[in-house]
């Protein structure tokens, strides 16, 4: 089986090509992929693959996390998909359609002197801010209300334990602190995944506010661990951000493998991301 190592700002995974390769299993191939010392290494598996029958798309992506789980969606992957897409010829329509979990995505693109792509711009939709359909399940906080900036019980090591609930296809739950490096987040990640306000799991970042336009984020990500970046989770970021008020409605984020551009855009409620996405190299899977 022929793959492509990709990353979006360190967000790294194994593509491969569906059009070309059949993966049988992709649940139980991720987490062995994906194995950093026995694998090729990654946060996870993609796969780059024909639109299901029916919906208007140049392409799909599958998802699965380094523990085999299938997500909704994924911010730096799906730039990645998109400059694969672009690369290798798998469609020369811009703005690309990329159908994932979370919908068909719609990704402008810019590229160099060799017509390679080296950054996207996703429209990644409108933010979901009901409880139910985060999903977080709180005693006593109705199905249809907003979580902003609620108390949160269980993780001490919090500097602020006000958190605040956004999907963006997949769940994230917000807190905003001083400082990002003191939060041991190894520690407290994995209890925030898995607790019980959070019947699907949920991606969980720690965020420091610099000012109205600038931020810096650590990410704790669902079924992956501690990742360089979460583009969704970024988007779900400035929301946060400008629901709390916090922030304007455009921000400059920084999280530790780079840099992303977000703005939640009051015309259409859409969030726009834009960022790099990267090919490092390709092989052979025995």
């Amino acid at each position: 089986m022929k793959f492509t190592k990709m990353h979006g700002l360190g967000n790294d995974y194994v593509y491969v090509n569906g059009f070309d390769e059949s993966v049988d299993d992709p649940a139980s191939l991720a987490p062995i992929i994906a194995d950093r010392h026995r694998g090729v290494g990654g946060d996870g598996l993609i796969l780059i693959l024909p639109p299901a029958e029916g919906v208007e798309a140049d392409v799909r992506m599958r998802m699965f996390n380094a523990d085999g789980s299938e997500a909704e969606m994924c911010g730096n992957g799906v730039r990645c998909v998109a400059k694969y897409a672009h690369d290798h010829a798998l469609t020369a329509n811009k703005p690309m359609r990329v159908q994932t979990g979370n919908g068909v995505l719609s990704i402008d693109f810019c590229t160099d002197e060799a017509d390679k792509l080296t950054e996207a711009t996703v429209d990644m939709g409108e933010p979901i801010l009901e409880a139910a359909k985060v999903p977080v399940k709180i005693p006593d906080v109705p199905g249809e209300a907003h979580v902003i900036n609620h108390p949160f019980a269980g993780a001490g090591e919090l500097q602020d334990d006000r958190m605040t609930c956004v999907s963006m296809g997949n769940p994230h739950v917000v807190f905003f602190c001083d400082e990002v490096d003191t939060v041991p987040l190894r520690v407290i990640g994995p209890k925030i995944e898995k607790h019980a306000y959070f019947p699907n799991r949920i991606n969980v970042h720690i965020v420091k506010v610099h000012s109205k336009d600038e931020v810096t984020m650590r990410t704790w990500e669902r079924g992956s661990g501690i990742t360089q970046a979460c583009g969704t989770g970024a988007c779900a970021v400035a929301v946060a951000g400008a629901l709390t008020k916090r922030t304007d409605r455009k921000v400059l984020a920084h999280l530790p493998g780079g840099d992303l551009t977000l703005e939640w855009r009051a015309a259409d409620n859409h969030v726009y991301m834009t960022g790099p996405a990267t090919e490092v190299f390709s092989g052979e899977w025995a």
